[in-house]
């Protein structure tokens, strides 16, 4: 039986070189249905794994309060933009005091610039650093740790002392070849020590998160006086099963501060961490399907080609199956050979579009900064669909050979 194998093999691969052209573009054809799904996949796998790691370190026991973004609802039969306004400091501050929920930390923070100009010394970096005002509680709340220094203490908030910590950027630009910690820092003219340092985050959707300043909330406040300051409420609940207690608490909290009466809906967003990743890549998920319309199209076309080169192989070597059969070779040999053949070209081009299609994923993922990861799902998929393909292409022109009359294949010219 095992002979009987290999030498098919020997004769497909034997086939195969002598319509060398055909098969090529076959396999080509192939190759380009599978690459458009290895490659969609690879890339809608390093996006999941971005956000899922982008988003994981602020844990599954996170809820933030912000405001909505512009929404459009219906009143009265007509569509009408609602606005919701900003969290004001005021408003902050009295969530805080108010929210008195057990095992719980209220973290406040505000973007203060994102255009902000960094001095050491004699030098200075380009306008492109973020400066975040922060309480004690929102490194632990957002998942950040230092990868040197410290966090800040309830001294150093309380107090306003002049201290910073800097994203992980810095110490290759404006702070390489130094001690990072504890050296003086400019921002706007104020003097600020560096504290710590904060481990790699590296960028999400081309945007570094490496390139922010960390500063005490009032003393951001004094230094940025831009108006409409808008501020971020985050919320870490120290156990996950008081999870929706502690948010259903923080609803109501909020809107007695924000004086909602019971028919009025939120004007403010509650968003849980891990409804915010469920959310985003639920998107992915149209990605994929849009990955498997494309393949099927494609793929589609390479069956009819294939089975097209079998049929054609098939003709001409009528007078090849009729000197087997007269030799004794039985239908289901006959079958099996051209069988054989199809798979081989099918999984060819599948091998092929997979190689292609994880050098394109990589490709887009390095472009975008997506944390790459080899799509063993795809893979498997694309073998799947390639070896899918070759069957169903392969089994009119195996059972055609197979029933040739001997006779009439010897009289074949």
């Amino acid at each position: 039986m095992f002979k009987l194998f290999r030498e098919n093999v020997r004769i497909a691969f034997g086939s195969i070189r002598t319509q060398l052209l055909r098969t090529i573009l076959t396999v080509l054809i192939i190759a380009i249905g599978i690459t458009a799904l290895v490659g969609i996949l690879t890339v809608v796998s390093a996006l999941e794994n971005t956000i899922s790691s982008d988003f994981a370190s602020m844990g599954a026991n996170t809820f933030n309060i912000n405001q909505y973004e512009n929404t459009a609802r219906r009143r009265g039969g007509e569509e009408r933009e609602i606005i919701n306004p900003i969290i004001s400091y005021p408003e902050a501050v009295a969530f805080k005091n108010k929210y008195k929920f057990p095992l719980t930390e209220t973290s406040i923070s505000f973007t203060a610039t994102s255009t902000a100009e960094i001095k050491f010394e004699s030098e200075k970096t380009d306008p492109e650093n973020k400066i975040v005002g922060v309480d004690e509680y929102f490194m632990a709340n957002s998942g950040l740790e230092t990868s040197s220094g410290r966090n800040f203490t309830s001294f150093d908030i309380q107090n306003n002392t002049y201290s910073c910590i800097v994203g992980s950027d810095f110490e290759k630009g404006l702070l390489k070849n130094v001690n990072p910690i504890d050296k003086i820092i400019s921002i706007r003219g104020a003097k600020f020590k560096v504290i710590g340092v904060l481990k790699e985050k590296g960028s999400t959707f081309g945007n570094s998160q490496d390139l922010r300043v960390l500063i005490p909330i009032q003393l951001a406040r004094s230094l940025f006086t831009a108006p409409n300051i808008n501020y971020s409420l985050s919320v870490m609940v120290a156990k996950k099963d008081f999870l929706d207690e502690a948010i259903d608490n923080a609803n109501s909290t909020m809107r007695r501060i924000r004086k909602l009466n019971p028919v009025q809906d939120n004007n403010f967003a509650i968003v849980r961490s891990d409804d915010l990743i469920n959310r985003i890549l639920s998107i992915t998920q149209y990605l994929g399907l849009a990955a498997w319309l494309i393949s099927i199209i494609t793929i589609l076309g390479s069956s009819i080609a294939l089975m097209n080169i079998m049929v054609v192989s098939v003709t001409e070597r009528t007078r090849e199956i009729g000197v087997r059969k007269a030799l004794g070779a039985k239908k289901s040999t006959i079958a099996v050979q051209f069988f054989i053949e199809t798979l081989l070209i099918g999984q060819m081009g599948g091998l092929a579009g997979i190689v292609l299609g994880i050098l394109v994923g990589y490709g887009f993922a390095t472009a975008m900064d997506f944390a790459f990861v080899i799509p063993w799902g795809a893979i498997m998929a694309a073998f799947g669909t390639s070896f899918a393909v070759a069957i169903v292409s392969g089994l009119y022109p195996a059972v055609k050979a197979s029933k040739l009359d001997p006779i009439e294949a010897l009289r074949y010219e």
